[in-house]
């Protein structure tokens, strides 16, 4: 995981997505790249579960050492020497999107934004990568770069960081993430064969509400029709869903009511369980 705001904004559900983990993950080692995590404050946040006996810890990352050797060192040399233009979107943002890729490929593992209730074991995953969107014919239309599980050099890894450096613009939203890992895949094909061997996963494997409807998961039933659609995600999730990403950008200020999908799956999957409804 990457977390680029202040200590003091980690909140509930992002410790959500930690309980998560550990509950259908118990045995991983868990790292949060984050210089605000890597202080007495982050420490603190992280206790109820070191003291439970999870694996966790947060590293402040050395950008320069962590990008040496891949084809996005010139381009971060260039922007510190003010030789490339950070553009007008905060740039720990995009540069979270490039820190996930080069930590992958120098370490290999599992990649996971803050903003999702693991549900399953990612054990059985490999050099996989998620869709968030497919056609009527299930091809998918866009991937997402929010869950990347790769082997240490994976050589699609590279592909990534080198469009990011070719291609970089800092004033697009999302031209550096899911675009990015979307345009690369769609150029060198769907990874079936081949020294860029992977997998693409269906959205119901980790994106299985779209961004603007994901509201409905946090709504409780209201009429029986309701009750019972509730009743079927629930199952559906169960058997296709490794991990559901909440979309934070969009569903930060909802309100998480009882009874609804998102509740049921949080009384399921949480470990501490505390003040985790808000």
């Amino acid at each position: 995981m990457t977390w680029i705001s202040p200590a003091t904004s980690f909140g509930n559900r992002e410790f959500l997505a930690m309980e998560s983990l550990f509950k259908s993950n118990p045995d991983a080692c868990l790292v949060l790249v984050s210089r605000s995590l890597d202080s007495r404050s982050g420490h603190r946040i992280l206790k109820p579960l070191l003291d439970r006996g999870f694996r966790a810890a947060a590293f402040a990352p050395d950008l320069s050492s962590l990008l040496r050797g891949t084809p996005a060192e010139r381009w971060f040399e260039d922007l510190k020497t003010g030789e490339k233009d950070p553009g007008e979107i905060p740039l720990p943002q995009n540069l979270s999107n490039l820190v996930r890729l080069a930590v992958l490929y120098k370490y290999g593992g599992v990649y996971l934004d803050t903003d999702f209730i693991v549900m399953k074991s990612f054990r059985g995953l490999r050099n996989s990568i998620g869709a968030q969107s497919a056609d009527s014919t299930e091809k998918w239309t866009r991937l997402n770069n929010a869950v990347l599980v790769f082997d240490k050099s994976h050589p699609l890894l590279l592909d990534f960081m080198a469009e990011f450096a070719a291609t970089f613009d800092g004033s697009r939203w999302g031209h550096n993430g899911p675009y990015l890992v979307s345009r690369v895949v769609d150029r060198v094909g769907n990874g079936s064969s081949g020294r860029r061997n992977f997998t693409i996963m269906p959205p119901m494997a980790f994106y299985p509400a779209y961004w603007s409807k994901i509201g409905g998961y946090f709504r409780k039933p209201a009429t029986k029709s309701d009750s019972r659609w509730v009743s079927a995600k629930l199952i559906q999730l169960s058997g296709k869903t490794f991990a559901v990403h909440l979309w934070n950008k969009e569903s930060r200020n909802f309100r998480i009511e009882e009874g609804s999908i998102l509740w049921r799956l949080i009384s399921r999957h949480c470990i501490i369980c505390q003040g985790i409804y808000r």
